[in-house]
């Protein structure tokens, strides 16, 4: 039989005050983990933007969203899930035009916290449907990789 990969799962109002207690949480369960520091402090900027596009965008009116820490062997995924509006992210990142010599005033804002997000973590996978389903995964770093 497969053994169970343990899940802490919070549900929560999609609310600003709430995604303190998401990044309390998952800093509980990342340092037990052995994961260091600095990547803490990437995962909880990363978990903080999932919030934020529920928090934002979701709902027209407060909702729920749910946040699950997978604990993998040698890895911790963050499932952060709404069931509000879905969106359906650009299908090729690598596509969007760069923001490289452009002024502040020409930048559009929001929609950059997707990239964030690939940026601070290993693998982030968005799932749309009934609501928005945002997988954050982190690998543990082995300590022959750290030397």
């Amino acid at each position: 039989m497969k053994p169970v990969e343990p899940t802490v799962t919070l549900r929560v109002p999609a609310l600003a005050e709430y995604v303190d207690l998401v990044r309390l949480t998952l800093y509980g369960i990342a340092s037990k983990l052995g994961f260091l520091y600095e990547e803490i402090e990437d995962m909880k900027v990363a978990v903080s933007e999932a919030c934020n596009n529920a928090v934002l965008h979701a709902y027209d009116q407060p909702g729920m969203m749910e946040i699950r820490f997978l604990i993998m062997d040698g890895a911790l995924s963050i499932i952060v899930k709404d069931e509000g509006k879905s969106f359906v992210p650009a299908p090729d990142a690598g596509s969007t035009p760069s923001l490289h010599g452009k002024t502040l005033g020409e930048i559009e804002a929001g929609g950059l916290g997707l990239y964030l997000m690939q940026a601070l973590m290993d693998e982030v996978e968005v799932l749309s449907g009934a609501g928005t389903e945002v997988v954050l995964t982190k690998r543990l770093a082995r300590s022959e990789e750290m030397a």
